[in-house]
């Protein structure tokens, strides 16, 4: 028997969060509601959730110190829940490491659609994880892994959640290659995705706090058109 993927909805407002759970379990998804952050942060580690569901707005602990604390230990897939619709707000939060972020009120085929397109992103990875050996690329103190899903930096191991890897990846497997931000869009997040251009430059932020440029290659900025990683010539 198929175990049902598990989503801990973190929500104040129990109204909100009973709907969510009743359109997810209707899906077939094992739910935990949460109600404050606090309580979130540990039911996180003993009910081990395959993505979280996130609302901002909460007592002691707001959804952004939840999403930092997480993201500290686990890669899950997080996508923020947020009355805040301003583009400061969700740039926040997709700095912080969500993976998608939604303003209420929602449609809620839409959060249902977003999860499940969400969990299959991250999912599809999985079994690769596996495997001994596969794709990967390597540059002067790189080496990006997208089968076994690590990144090794200087001789470090460098946590970093699914898109941001996925994202590395492809631009480091065509050096030198321009891609328009609609392009990376379209590889790295998928037609399914509903958003905008700045989530790839925020991940490419992200990036460059991890990753700092070598003599030999870089993460560049092809101004008016998007990125590309650039390798030296030798």
């Amino acid at each position: 028997m198929v175990s049902r993927q598990k989503i801990m909805v973190v929500d104040d407002d129990a109204n909100i969060a009973e709907l969510i759970s009743l359109y997810l379990t209707k899906e077939c998804f094992d739910t935990l509601i949460v109600f404050d952050g606090e309580k979130a942060l540990k039911e996180f580690d003993s009910y081990q959730p395959n993505l979280v569901l996130l609302d901002l707005m909460l007592p002691g602990m707001d959804g952004y110190q939840i999403c930092r604390a997480i993201r500290q230990k686990s890669s899950v897939p997080i996508i923020m829940l947020s009355a805040k619709g301003e583009i400061f707000d969700k740039v926040l939060g997709l700095e912080l490491g969500a993976d998608d972020y939604m303003v209420k009120p929602f449609d809620s085929k839409e959060l249902v659609a977003r999860v499940k397109a969400v969990l299959r992103r991250y999912q599809t990875e999985k079994p690769a994880e596996q495997k001994p050996a596969g794709k990967y690329v390597e540059y002067p103190d790189l080496i990006v892994n997208q089968t076994n899903y690590s990144v090794l930096y200087k001789g470090k191991n460098i946590d970093m959640p699914p898109k941001e890897l996925e994202l590395l990846y492809f631009l480091a497997s065509s050096p030198n290659q321009v891609f328009t931000r609609e392009q990376l869009l379209d590889h790295i997040w998928g037609y399914e995705y509903i958003g905008d251009s700045r989530t790839v430059d925020v991940h490419i932020k992200r990036l460059r706090e991890k990753i700092k440029d070598n003599a030999s290659w870089s993460l560049a900025t092809v101004w008016g058109i998007g990125y590309k990683f650039s390798v030296k010539q030798p």
